[in-house]
């Protein structure tokens, strides 16, 4: 019993000696930084912290301290924060953890702190819960603290990152919850406020998560090409060197690799292999100003002494000096041809914009703790009169709601100019009517079609940057249902939405009262189920549907209507019916019972199904199992399972779309899918071939793929000009293997350029 005690202080004085080395390293963290040294109050908040959180573990086994630690040395080190950031970031889980209220931390360590506390605690158990509309909620409701405070964003996207990082220790369906919902939301949001770091790190734990084979395969292929790397690196900017020596600038020139999140989504989107992406490599040149003033005349003055050095592609030069993107990045990016003959892009910045660009508004406002967030603070306080825009207005459906944030949020921006030449920023692929809706809701309600440099053009037509547009609108002209098909903002979509709702209301209104007066003429009641009988006679699901359509005159009310509610045409069911008696499938109870049986040979989920194992898919029952035409996954694939509606398993890749928006909005649900097949069934798979055309080329390669391969070609389609063919080959094959290794073999053929699997 002795030993036990003594094993158990000694596991309790390991802990504590951790836990104090762990806070030491945030103290230093925060006495080397350009913070007003408030080292008391944060001592404070870690000493109330730990006494709240005492004896409890996380799943990784250490001090659940350990947490709320690592978070404020994130907001610390990597984001730049002060003092009121850390001791939120120590106490960010108290209030939903232990018993302590807001009140409590209000008391002890002032309001501001407490409101922070506060908006994390709003917002904790990641953006979503288990419904989709409580998921938008939540996320409004982050949005709305946010509007506050910002600093309640970015401790969360700390607490995600600190999460990530720690997430081996979660079962496999709650890694790709959380890694899909960081994809979705967190890695974006961090990349809008300009946290270019934390967004790649964030990025690449959600694919080592989600993809692991492919993470592993795509870092060896870095290691294996890191020595080429170094040598084209060292030969391209010693020239450089020398030139800016001479200018007497202080520099320092960095390599930049991309990331294997951004090389995989690459490959992903470009059908491309590793060997053919060129841009990995990139070079960063960060100087010292001789002058702050000078800062953007330098980074010209280097450009200039580049192209002197290299040749530079013409189209590839990007600017954001004087108009900074939305998020206060700021550089000059210049793609030259080194003497390799191979393109890369330098990207040229001052060290002050180097730190914006890394800490993004961290590093762009550097905090005077204490102070509240001026609204008018360039552009955040931009893009916080954005959100409080779509705030004032949010869509009744959850998921648009939130579909409409993304899109306004975090799309890239193009600059537009007013017809007195003010710019205005939006964001890419926006319209003449989401300008119109940006100046003035009445200008977009009442907008006929747009002058675009002087041109007449429609409200559909996209805008680029550069554009000057001038708005024409016409009083006669009224809000039309097509125009959301076509709008892209936020705040256009959300303000046409509520015109229609609101002249909707109007029109059901109109209808409830022609059928009040209607029914009172037939001395009748508008019950619920004299409502209910009509829904059933017009075939409106709802009431609110009923009034509207006789509000539109789509339905016009008469004799029949009275019949029927009083059940006296019921005999002569097919007079009643009209045309609906000509189609027999139409409300037959025999749909539902077919529906049924098939329902029943799906494997489904009850309560005693262990979520946290992985279902095997096997030759025996694939067929329980529901394949969405969204992804076709195939055996090979990463996979994963989501539980629908009726309980029943979809099977979909884990880098589908469809699969993306379930992992953020329905994580509960998730499960992890693996394979269990034995190459007895057959599956679907197409390979595009592009290449310069012979005589006996495809005799070639359908001989590699039926003969060597013995693999069943379905179906072949090729068409050739002028000397250059591309074509599709549809195969029978058993797994992803399968297409990899014809891939492979595919392109030993001589001739062929270009090989990818289009699956």
């Amino acid at each position: 019993m002795d030993e036990q005690k003594n094993q158990v202080t000694a596991e309790e004085l390991a802990g504590e000696k951790m836990v104090d080395e762990a806070f030491q390293r945030l103290l230093n963290s925060y006495l080397a930084s350009r913070h007003r040294k408030k080292v008391d109050i944060i001592t404070k908040a870690f000493n109330f912290a730990r006494q709240a959180h005492k004896g409890v573990k996380r799943l990784s086994g250490e001090p659940y301290i350990m947490h709320p630690i690592a978070v404020a040395l994130i907001a610390s080190e990597e984001m730049g924060l002060g003092s009121t950031s850390i001791c939120s970031a120590l106490l960010h889980d108290v209030v939903e953890d232990t018993d302590y209220t807001v009140e409590d931390i209000s008391n002890i360590f002032g309001p501001k702190i407490a409101q922070i506390v506060d908006g994390l605690t709003k917002i904790s158990g990641g953006i979503f819960g288990e419904q989709a509309s409580a998921q938008a909620e939540n996320f409004k409701k982050l949005l709305l603290t946010m509007s506050d405070d910002i600093r309640v964003i970015l401790i969360k996207i700390c607490d995600r990152l600190h999460n990530m990082r720690t997430l081996a220790s979660q079962p496999a369906n709650k890694q790709y919850k959380i890694a899909g919902e960081t994809l979705y939301i967190y890695a974006p949001l961090a990349n809008r406020l300009g946290l270019n770091k934390i967004k790649s790190e964030l990025e690449n734990l959600s694919f080592r998560f989600e993809h692991p084979e492919e993470y592993a395969r795509i870092e060896s292929q870095l290691a294996e090409t890191a020595g080429k790397r170094d040598e084209l690196f060292a030969n391209f900017i010693s020239p450089i060197e020398e030139a800016l020596n001479e200018m007497g600038l202080k520099h320092r020139i960095i390599k930049r690799v991309k990331s294997p999140y951004s090389i995989w989504n690459k490959m992903q989107t470009k059908h491309v292999t590793f060997d053919q992406i060129y841009d990995i490599l990139a070079v960063r040149i960060i100087f010292t100003p001789t002058q702050e003033a000078d800062e953007i005349n330098e980074c010209f003055d280097i450009y200039v002494a580049l192209t002197k050095i290299y040749k530079s592609h013409p189209d590839r030069l990007r600017e954001w000096l004087n108009h900074p993107k939305a998020n206060g990045y700021q550089a000059l990016h210049v793609t030259l041809m080194s003497g390799e003959g191979r393109w890369i892009e330098v990207q040229i910045r001052s060290e002050r914009m180097d730190e914006v660009a890394e800490q993004g508004f961290a590093a762009h406002w550097k905090y005077k703790e204490g102070e509240e967030i001026a609204e008018d603070e360039g552009e955040l306080g931009d893009w916080l009169s954005t959100i409080k825009e779509i705030l004032d207005d949010p869509q009744p459906d959850a998921m648009d709601f939130l579909d409409a944030i993304k899109l306004n949020l975090f799309a890239s921006e193009i600059f537009v100019f007013t017809p007195k030449g003010e710019i205005k920023t939006m964001p890419a692929g926006c319209t003449a009517l989401d300008f119109a809706f940006q100046i003035h809701t009445f200008l977009g309600s009442h907008c006929i079609g747009a002058k675009v440099n002087h041109k007449l053009v429609p409200l559909s037509h996209k805008l680029e940057s550069g554009d000057q547009v001038e708005i024409l609108t016409s009083n006669s002209q009224h809000v039309q249902p097509s125009w959301v098909n076509f709008v892209s903002t936020a705040k256009a979509k959300g303000k046409i939405q509520a015109i229609l709702r609101r002249d909707s209301r109007e029109t059901q209104k109109q209808g409830e009262k022609i059928l009040q007066d209607f029914l009172s003429r037939n001395d009748m009641e508008m019950t619920t189920s004299v409502l209910d009988k009509l829904c059933e006679i017009h075939e409106t699901p709802k009431h609110e549907d009923l009034f509207l359509a006789i509000g539109l005159k789509n339905i016009i009310l008469g004799e029949k209507d009275i019949d029927e509610i009083h059940g006296k045409s019921q005999k002569d069911d097919n007079q009643s019916k009209g045309w609906r008696r000509y189609v027999p499938f139409v409300g037959k109870k025999k749909d539902k019972e077919d529906s049924k049986d098939r329902q029943q040979s799906y494997i489904t989920v009850d309560k005693d199904f262990n979520r946290k194992k992985p279902v095997y898919i096997n030759e025996n029952n694939i067929s329980q199992f529901i394949f969405p035409s969204c992804c076709h996954p195939i055996p090979g694939d990463d996979a994963l399972g989501f539980i629908d509606g009726r309980n029943r398993i979809e099977i979909h890749k884990r880098n589908c779309p469809v699969a993306s928006k379930l992992k953020s909005t329905y994580g509960k649900r998730i499960l992890d899918a693996k394979w269990d097949m034995h190459k007895q069934l057959f599956f679907d798979a197409t390979i595009q071939i592009t290449g310069i055309d012979r005589i006996g080329l495809l005799l070639e390669v359908t001989q590699i793929i039926s003969a060597q391969m013995n693999v069943n070609i379905h179906r072949v389609t090729i068409q050739c000009d002028q000397g250059i063919f591309d074509g599709t080959i549809e195969l029978r094959i058993h797994d992803r293997q399968d297409v990899a290794t014809i891939v492979e073999n595919l392109k030993q053929v001589n001739g062929l350029q270009d090989i990818k699997q289009i699956i």
